[in-house]
């Protein structure tokens, strides 16, 4: 059943719902495409909306503003398995975790540069151990097979 589908009193077009929210109402279209939305159709046609549908929206929006994607939203939207949740939310938390990480040591740098109190910030001992860091050589860990072994071992014997 359509969440809109008594296109009753209460119920909003397109764009009333879009202005609600300030977005365009090729928005709303698009996240219909995506199965996101499940407006009702009045006698015409047309889309209406209710308050499941505002529900959605502001969920939608949350979610996009926690810096999840869309597939990631339709997929947390299309399952009631708490334990498939979870999974999904396991993981977007991790890869959150990973951006504030990098944006903290941004700002950290960044914080660096307005503290240092050499005239050339090339000269700033915080500024030489980043650079240092950069360019240090990372030692990669040795090429493997498909069977686990390193493929340095493989080539050895195989001569």
């Amino acid at each position: 059943m359509k969440s809109s589908e008594d296109a009753g009193a209460g119920a909003m077009s397109i764009g009333a719902l879009a202005a609600r929210f300030g977005l365009a109402t090729h928005v709303l279209r698009h996240w219909e495409s995506m199965g996101l939305l499940h407006p009702g159709r009045d006698a015409g046609g047309r889309r209406r909306y209710g308050a499941d549908d505002l529900t959605r929206v502001a969920v939608i929006l949350l979610c996009k503003e926690a810096g999840l994607g869309m597939d990631t939203i339709r997929s947390l939207s299309a399952t009631v398995d708490r334990t498939t949740r979870h999974e999904i939310l396991r993981h977007e938390a991790e890869e959150l975790r990973s951006r504030i990480a990098a944006a903290q040591a941004s700002l950290e740098f960044i914080e660096g540069g307005l503290t240092c109190e050499h005239e050339d910030f090339t000269q700033c001992p915080n500024y030489r151990r980043l650079i240092a860091e950069r360019i240090s050589p990372r030692v990669p860990a040795p090429a493997r097979v498909p069977d686990g072994k390193p493929l340095a071992a493989r080539t050895r014997r195989s001569s």
